[in-house]
């Protein structure tokens, strides 16, 4: 389920997609080689899954979409991004990766989370190596705004 939450908008496409790749799963428990173990044989049978369900949807032809981060002209200096990650959770740093755009998140999430490098994912994704950095540059930049962002907030409260 971890898995799936990465990638889907909300928990119904998640569960939606646990499903998917579970029934993929036990279709192919024969096809399994011994030596691989079992979690990590799943795991990957449920990233390829969501990958193809990706593929499937790919028609409707996902359009960029744009968060207000807020154009931040504050000395956001005064933070460092990494001591503000350092004092988040997982439910709030996932927060954060929610916001991004939904392909950059997917770029974002088979690089940084599952390991993949760009050529793959460029592949997995029908895009180009450099348009995956592309969006993982992106990515990393809009949370790299939005975790600033916060934190600036939460200090100004804080000094009220």
């Amino acid at each position: 389920m971890g898995i799936c939450i990465r990638y889907a908008g909300s928990s119904e496409d998640a569960r939606s997609l646990m499903n998917t790749g579970f029934l993929k799963i036990l279709k192919n428990l024969e096809k399994r080689r011994e030596e691989i173990p079992y979690g990590l044989w799943a795991r990957r049978v449920m990233i390829n899954s969501i990958i193809d369900e990706y593929r499937k949807n790919k028609r409707e032809k996902e359009m960029m979409e744009y968060h207000d981060f807020t154009d931040r002209q504050d000395d956001d200096s005064l933070v460092d991004v990494n001591d503000a990650v350092r004092r988040m959770d997982v439910a709030e740093i996932q927060k954060h990766i929610d916001r991004l755009p939904k392909l950059s998140k997917k770029v974002f999430n088979l690089f940084v989370i599952d390991g993949y490098g760009h050529k793959e994912i460029g592949d997995m994704l029908g895009m180009s190596e450099g348009t995956s950095k592309w969006h993982l540059s992106t990515a990393k930049k809009k949370l790299r705004e939005s975790i600033l962002g916060e934190t600036v907030e939460v200090k100004k409260k804080i000094a009220v």
